[in-house]
């Protein structure tokens, strides 16, 4: 399960931490307690940055910090390939009008530049 980036507040649930400054540098090993001590007096805010080293990296940071992260993921992310291919499907009939079957090629432009695979039925009208 994969959580957001972003401030744990005061919900730690691992004892002991390993604590980042804002500035990078490492505070080293400490008690929760300690770390939550050290944000308040600073007024920053504690941040997971690695669930799965032994103790957990925690990092403390600024709200502005934890925004410019943020955008910076969600970027790398926009800008990462998708997985997977996507196959978008459209039928109509024989006995399309003329202003739909221009709306439903343009729909189907649109998607073939989106890379997608695309599937047309064309069904026998009646």
């Amino acid at each position: 399960r994969k959580t957001a980036f972003g401030s744990v507040g005061r919900r730690i649930p691992h004892r002991i931490l390993h604590v980042i400054n804002q500035d990078g540098e490492s505070l080293g090993n400490m008690h929760r307690a300690e770390a939550l001590k050290l944000m308040d007096q600073h007024g920053l805010k504690l941040v997971l940055l690695q669930e799965n080293a032994e103790p957990p990296v925690y990092r403390l940071m600024t709200g502005q910090q934890i925004h410019e992260e943020q955008l910076r993921r969600a970027e790398k992310k926009k800008a990462s390939p998708k997985s997977g291919i996507y196959i978008k499907e459209l039928s109509f009939s024989s006995a399309i009008a003329k202003n739909d079957l221009e709306t439903k090629t343009k729909q189907i432009a649109e998607w073939i530049e989106k890379k997608y695979h695309v599937k047309v039925t064309v069904r026998q009208a009646k």
